[in-house]
């Protein structure tokens, strides 16, 4: 039943709706606009945090979504606070993480100041939200932030705009609030589930995939029974990390190239595919072809078809309780010859081992991977921008544990690794967490620092120091273009960090890079650690040395 409250401000009644939902934090830069709801917030359970950009509220609040299923929540003022929501906006909407995001209009019943400031920012976030809407009266704020938390996490979650003008902020409103009630996922029926069963009984050589949508909900134990039940070998997309040990014999990889790596073998060579938790926003790690590898599409909602994803079964509930129940229906280990895809796996472990000793200056890649897994435990956290050494922290890393590995492989946007370490170091302060981002992903967001000294995190940030946006300028020379309009200048990493109340390190021999993380860690605060880094392997690993053994596998 609704409860009942006296008249209030409807800006505290907004407030109130979101401490109901549990909101814990609301992450802003706030603006004139926003000044009642900044009132009803000071006096509200729920804490602020003040952010430097529009962009790292956005992505801290995304961020706490994806770790905790509930909707992270940031505000902005109107206009141009708002459109900086837009990238963030995508970032989560593609990315499957449920956020709320509130923002300020000027006084929509009568207004002196034409239309300064003034653009449809409800329609401009349509595309990219689940849910956009302009609150018009006070009385409709308890249903819409209701509906609005209902609609950003069920699955598929995603992102919700809800603008609050000036003058429907201080209206009178007594609509009483509307309690949130728990959400359950049937589980599949028999009827798919033994056929999904037969299936895999058919098939010669099974692979299991793990996607985004099983690190979303508490999947791993029931995943991770299934494979040491069933004895299938798996691998992972990158937003898929971690759901499994990736320490089990069955791991065969992480999809991090779209064609040509060791991986590759193994899928092609599969006759059947268990794509759980999947979907197409995620670069595909793999492209269905008619008469050719056939898959079962496991996950919370229904497949979205195209002219590369077009599955023959489609086991649609929750995705725990489903593999749990398809486990039970399969009954033990599977009855198939496993030699091949335990040659790719040695192979795999070989290529992705090589180069963590090399102490060659400026840092490998490689040694940068595995030094990080070194001072990592197993459920301490890395968040990677984006940039060319995703691709070596997804093929090289081993996830334990599920969201432990941090990345975006959907919108796949520069500039969110250093809030979405905030936010994982601020959710889990007794956890070790490690921004690790380009030098061109953490200038985009980096006055974020202030933000986190301010807030007393513990938190690492590695900056991966070569002068360029690499990514491009290793296609670029892949393309066979001039190496051109790619390279620019940095400030003094060391200089910039403690400027912001953190410290400051730059490695000068590869041997510092391990000790100065396990310093960083146990000192405690922001510490910023600038690593110049030699991308020349990215050629000779991941495409000459892959295009000379894979064809041979």
């Amino acid at each position: 039943m609704p409860d009942s409250h006296p008249p209030m401000k409807a800006s505290d009644r907004l407030v109130a709706a979101l401490e109901a939902e549990g909101v814990e934090y609301v992450f802003a830069v706030p603006g004139e606009e926003n000044l009642d709801v900044l009132e009803s917030l000071r006096t509200s359970s729920i804490e602020l945090v003040l952010n430097r950009h529009e962009q790292g509220a956005a992505f801290m609040a995304a961020t706490y979504g994806r770790l905790t299923g509930k909707a992270g929540v940031c505000m902005a003022t109107l206009g141009p606070g708002a459109t900086n929501f837009a990238t963030p906006a995508a970032y989560a909407f593609l990315g499957g993480m449920p956020m709320i995001m509130i923002t300020g209009q000027k006084p929509i019943k009568k207004s002196k100041q034409g239309q300064f400031q003034i653009i449809d920012i409800v329609s401009l976030f349509e595309p990219i939200s689940k849910m956009s809407k302009a609150i018009v009266n006070g009385n409709t704020i308890p249903a819409l932030v209701r509906e609005a938390f209902r609609v950003a996490e069920e699955e598929r979650p995603g992102t919700v705009l809800l603008e609050l003008p000036e003058d429907i902020a201080i209206e009178e409103t007594d609509e009483p609030l509307l309690q949130p009630h728990p959400r359950y996922y049937a589980i599949a029926g028999d009827t798919v589930l033994n056929e999904a069963a037969d299936m895999i009984r058919n098939a010669k050589m099974p692979l299991l995939l793990l996607g985004a949508g099983a690190n979303r909900k508490d999947a791993h134990a029931a995943l991770s029974s299934f494979a040491e039940k069933t004895q299938i070998p798996f691998f992972n997309t990158q937003m898929g990390k971690g759901v499994i040990d990736e320490r089990s014999d069955l791991f065969l990889g992480t999809a991090a190239l779209s064609e040509g790596d060791y991986l590759h073998c193994a899928i092609a060579r599969a006759d059947l595919i268990i794509n759980v938790g999947h979907d197409v926003v995620e670069k595909p790690p793999f492209l269905m072809e008619p008469g050719g590898t056939e898959v079962i599409h496991l996950n919370y909602k229904a497949a979205q078809v195209d002219q590369v994803y077009f599955p023959q079964v489609e086991v649609v509930g929750d995705l725990a309780r489903s593999v749990t129940r398809l486990g039970e229906i399969l009954g033990g280990p599977l009855d198939f010859d496993r030699s091949y895809f335990q040659r790719i796996k040695k192979e795999t472990d070989l290529h992705t081992s090589e180069g963590g000793d090399v102490a060659r200056y400026p840092v490998i890649p490689q040694r940068v991977v595995a030094d990080t897994r070194r001072v990592m435990g197993d459920e301490d956290i890395i968040a990677l921008d984006n940039g060319i050494y995703k691709i070596w922290y997804a093929r090289n890393y081993k996830a334990h544990r599920p969201n432990t590995v941090l990345l975006d492989n959907a919108l796949a946007t520069m500039g969110a690794g250093l809030p979405s370490a905030m936010m994982a170091a601020k959710r889990y302060p007794d956890r070790r967490v490690m921004a690790i981002c380009g030098d061109g992903g953490f200038m985009m967001n980096s006055q974020e620092l202030e933000t986190a000294v301010r807030l007393k995190l513990n938190l690492v940030v590695t900056v991966l120091d070569d002068s360029s946006y690499g990514m491009i300028r290793w296609k670029q020379a892949h393309a066979g273009f001039e190496d051109w309009g790619l390279q620019f200048g940095n400030p003094n990493f060391v200089d910039y960090a403690n400027s912001y109340g953190a410290t400051g390190h730059r490695i000068t021999r590869t041997e510092d890079l391990l000790p100065t993380f396990e310093a960083a860690f146990s000192a405690g605060g922001v510490h910023l650690v600038d690593v110049p880094v030699d991308y020349s392997e990215n050629q000779r690993v991941l495409i000459d040395e892959l295009a000379a053994k894979v064809c041979l596998i």
